[in-house]
């Protein structure tokens, strides 16, 4: 099990991260969603030991994960980070280079892992080719089968997908993943992608300003959000009074009700909700409509195009 418990940490007098706490079950997967500059990938470093952590610690089963001043290698064996960076040899094949951190004691046996790895990250058909000739998303999952090459216990992932295009992500992370949990790799990933958290995670952390904003299941996760900043990573946020909706309870902790466009549908009848339709986008199973509600925008999902100008009533779905 990973324990993470950081009271705080700065760099360069500025505080990047603070009053950070959770544990990892081992074969678990953590998602932290946050957006660019709130801390994710030093907290991923803090963890690897790229980094020194002066107030708190962090423990993988009973052995203290520490930073380079104890450490003279960064990193420990069973703790792999697939960073966005891509450490790997040009000039040799993506074979080469996957088995290069094998222990080579069994030929058999290494070539056996390789290929193993190679159906994981769908990459089979390239490997004997050269590294340098692969692409910026083939590079990435050769990247990716390296770290799996001596079966880590903790596979931290910086935005592990974001070169990769849409129609191979899709199948990589399913693969992927799949590994872990038959494998009981643990594995935190750190990204701006909701729908990957929310198909994924086992659990999701939202950080915000180096603090941890909401933390829990998916489920609970989305089901829960009570601030902008947490359902702006799910889809357009709509703000509205509570007591627009006579069954909220309208106190000062509940004064406004944030909304995902899934939340709100069209009412047949006139609510307090008159809006104007400004544009209706086409999402394959649906339309988001957007609207315009005395001087906000708001979004809500249809199965229909509306036609613009047009003025609608809505109620909670």
């Amino acid at each position: 099990m990973l324990k993470v418990d950081i009271q705080s940490f700065s760099y360069k007098e500025q505080q990047i991260l603070k009053d950070i706490s959770f544990n990892l079950k081992m074969g678990d997967h953590l998602v932290i969603l946050g957006e660019s500059g709130c801390g994710k990938s030093t907290l991923l470093h803090l963890i690897y030991g790229l980094l020194h952590l002066e107030h708190g610690k962090i423990f993988w089963k009973k052995k203290q994960l520490r930073g380079p001043k104890h450490n003279l290698i960064p990193g420990e064996a069973f703790v792999k980070l697939v960073a966005q960076e891509y450490d790997l040899m040009p000039f040799i094949s993506v074979s080469e280079n996957i088995a290069a951190h094998l222990d080579r004691r069994d030929q058999e046996s290494d070539d056996q892992r390789v290929a193993e790895l190679l159906k994981v990250v769908d990459l089979e058909t390239f490997e004997r080719s050269m590294v340098k000739t692969l692409s910026g998303g083939q590079k990435q999952r050769v990247v990716l089968a390296k770290a799996l090459a001596n079966k880590p216990e903790l596979l931290l992932l910086d935005e592990p997908f974001s070169s990769i295009d849409v129609f191979r992500k899709n199948a990589l992370r399913r693969d992927l993943f799949n590994y872990l949990k038959k494998n009981e790799i643990s594995c935190i990933t750190a990204t701006h992608d909701s729908e990957e958290a929310l198909a994924f995670a086992d659990t999701i952390l939202i950080l915000k300003d180096g603090k941890i904003e909401a933390y829990g299941s998916p489920e609970k996760i989305f089901r829960e959000i009570d601030t902008p900043y947490q359902a702006g990573f799910f889809g357009e946020v709509t703000i509205l009074p509570s007591h627009f909706f006579a069954s909220e309870d309208v106190s000062e902790e509940n004064k406004e009700r944030v909304l995902l466009p899934h939340q709100l549908k069209l009412s047949k009848t006139k609510t307090n909700l008159a809006a104007i339709v400004k544009k209706s986008y086409f999402r394959g199973t649906h339309y988001l409509i957007a609207c315009r509600f005395n001087s906000q925008d708001l979004f809500f999902e249809h199965s229909e195009k509306i036609k613009p100008e047009l003025t609608i009533y809505l109620k909670l779905s």
